[in-house]
């Protein structure tokens, strides 16, 4: 058995290259692996992007890790978008660092796809909360299993076989943690939400992505969408070398 991880929550914050240190409440916080599979860029090449160009640099956690805003993921798959037609890394950022110094949003070409009937599973001891995420979801086109105990949450994921699992971190008296470890075990991507700022809690656990309470809708939604490889800025691509 694993132990279990803890961390005073009190020292959690995250830092931009300068130490500044930023609001803790985002959409969603990605890690350099996530990003990495999200993209097809492998983790060595966003490293040296980030040292070589100084365009997309990635907000550090308290840990020094890096984590990846959706913007900025937004703005890697611009690059990305860039080589695949054609142009160098190097013409790819400068014409990112272009639409930033005119204050457009670069916008990839690609539509998103309508994906129904890929299912997520919910755990949360909250009714009101997992019936707001239910219903966001289905009317996105995905199908949806609620759990309301860590327990419950294990075996329905055990039967079913989601493609996504969103775990409240305080699930069952606070056990949610032990639950996203062993969903990562088992290889599953999940999406850990909390009223408290977890970020870095969350990512210590597995989890792809977090997301802090009050959810906003946009976000959870969008954050879905990267992480299946649905949304207009995560496409499937392979891995470049």
């Amino acid at each position: 058995m694993s132990e279990m991880i803890v961390v005073d929550l009190s020292e959690l914050s995250f830092m931009d290259s300068t130490g500044r240190i930023l609001d803790p409440v985002e959409p969603a916080l990605y890690s350099i692996g996530v990003v990495s599979r999200m993209i097809g860029v492998p983790v060595s090449t966003l490293r040296t992007w980030e040292e070589r160009y100084g365009l997309v640099i990635a907000v550090r956690s308290s840990g020094g890790q890096r984590r990846y805003t959706r913007n900025q993921l937004a703005h890697l798959s611009f690059v990305c978008d860039q080589i695949d037609q054609g142009f160098s890394p190097g013409d790819a950022h400068r014409l990112l660092a272009e639409h930033i110094d005119r204050g457009t949003e670069p916008v990839d070409a690609s539509v998103a796809e309508q994906q129904t009937g890929i299912l997520i599973l919910i755990a949360e001891r909250d009714r009101f909360a997992a019936g707001v995420e239910d219903y966001l979801l289905r009317t996105e086109g995905f199908r949806v299993e609620i759990a309301s105990s860590a327990d419950e949450a294990q075996r329905k994921f055990d039967e079913l076989v989601p493609q996504i699992v969103v775990v409240e971190l305080l699930l069952s008296g606070g056990v949610g943690g032990r639950l996203i470890e062993k969903l990562n075990e088992a290889g599953a991507t999940v999406i850990a939400v909390s009223p408290l700022a977890a970020h870095e809690v969350a990512a210590e656990l597995g989890a792809a992505a977090f997301l802090q309470k009050p959810i906003d809708p946009l976000g959870f939604v969008s954050t879905v969408r990267d992480l299946l490889g649905t949304s207009a800025i995560s496409r499937q691509r392979s891995i470049r070398p």
